[in-house]
């Protein structure tokens, strides 16, 4: 799943503050505008806290995202009509990478879809884009009412995100961190998969998903447990298995992983496909939905650009925004770099870039413009990095 990357760096007081944010303080965290919301961008460095994360396991808070309840007779329906993929086929239990298309095709958002029940979903958007996807699905579930009857809704939503809070515990140790916690059967937990049961103490929905490209798990609560419960997992966790880590690791580990930020790779001017996500939109579902004409003549068509990863063979590093050249092509920029960082793990410049199709493919050869100078860099598959089963 991805976040808004909106970020100034001087925090006003209006920015909106999570339940955990006296917390972030008391650790010495490095507070920044993200999208509105004063947010931790890390406690120590953010290579410390990336490498916590690939080797043992680092603790986020991710209040700020989106959480709507979608339930009643017409919820899968009426959710089907609304996101690309179709609700109606997850098991109870089990959850879906989404998308929330527009009638042309652009990506409003890209989203995880729960089903915690036969007629109840959980939906979580990025926090940036929670408030309009909120009332996107609002509209698109207005048609489906209980029969002769125009005040009776067969699918409700409530928007649960100002009173919900969101930490996760990522990385190889976090089932262990977790484990002692909990009576949820975390063993048993698939991935994307969530479960009802009890954190530390409170209710809590425990889900087996994450933005880091390890394994580790979503914990859903009420604002008022947030504290305790982040407490609770810092003291049980042993030394060195978790640290409290920041939106920067997180930023730097979800690149190594290929997975795309609404905002840097998803926008309203790219489709699913182009962005290497074709495979989560249903075309011929029963019913269609929101943007499937335009999403269907986007395929037939072909994509105008594909989205592709680069590594650098020269120095710098890529950065969003930076133009991006192709051997042959015009003196103008072909492409563009939508995100870009050097790789801890892999110890060399890594980046995600928009590119025409004739330039997308593993090994084709290109130059980045940093600064004056133009970078030679190569496309390769993404993701980077991908952990030991």
């Amino acid at each position: 799943m991805s976040e808004d990357s909106q970020v100034r760096t001087s925090p006003a007081d209006d920015l909106r503050r999570t339940p955990l944010h006296a917390v972030h303080l008391a650790l010495g965290a490095r507070i920044i505008d993200f999208g509105g919301w004063a947010m931790p961008v890390q406690y120590r460095s953010i290579l410390e806290e990336h490498a916590l994360v690939r080797r043992a396991a680092g603790l986020f808070d991710l209040s700020h995202m989106g959480e709507l309840w979608i339930e009643g007779p017409g919820a899968a329906d009426g959710l089907a009509y609304a996101l690309v993929s179709d609700p109606r086929t997850l098991a109870i239990g089990r959850a879906q990478y989404s998308m929330i298309c527009a009638a042309d095709g652009g990506i409003m958002d890209d989203l995880i879809v729960y089903r915690v029940a036969e007629e109840r979903f959980l939906v979580v958007p990025n926090a940036s884009n929670a408030t309009v996807v909120s009332g996107a699905i609002a509209e698109r579930l207005d048609g489906f009412r209980v029969a002769d009857r125009t005040d009776a809704f067969r699918a409700t939503l409530d928007d649960a995100s100002d009173r919900t809070a969101l930490v996760a515990v990522q990385g190889p140790l976090a089932r262990d961190v977790l484990l002692p916690l909990t009576d949820v059967a975390l063993d048993g937990l698939r991935n994307y998969s969530i479960s009802a049961g009890r954190v530390a103490g409170s209710d809590a929905w425990v889900a087996r998903t994450g933005y880091t490209g390890e394994d580790g798990f979503e914990i859903f609560l009420a604002n008022e447990h947030a504290a305790s419960v982040w407490e609770a997992l810092m003291s049980s966790a042993s030394a060195g298995s978790l640290a409290p880590c920041g939106l920067g690791a997180r930023d730097t580990l979800r690149l190594e992983a290929g997975m795309p930020l609404y905002g840097n790779e998803l926008d309203r001017q790219c489709t699913p496909g182009e962005a290497g996500l074709g495979r989560v939109v249903k075309l011929r579902k029963p019913g269609g939905f929101v943007g499937a004409d335009a999403l269907a003549a986007a395929a037939e068509r072909g994509p105008r650009k594909l989205l592709a990863g680069l590594v650098l063979r020269g120095p710098g590093i890529a950065r969003h925004g930076y133009p991006v050249y192709v051997e042959g092509a015009s003196d103008a920029p072909a492409g563009v770099i939508t995100s870009g960082s050097q790789s801890p793990t892999l110890g060399s410049a890594i980046a995600m870039a928009w590119l025409p199709p004739d330039a997308a493919s593993p090994g084709t050869m290109v130059q980045v413009g940093i600064r004056a100078s133009r970078v030679a860099g190569e496309v390769v598959a993404l993701p980077f990095y991908r952990r030991q089963s």
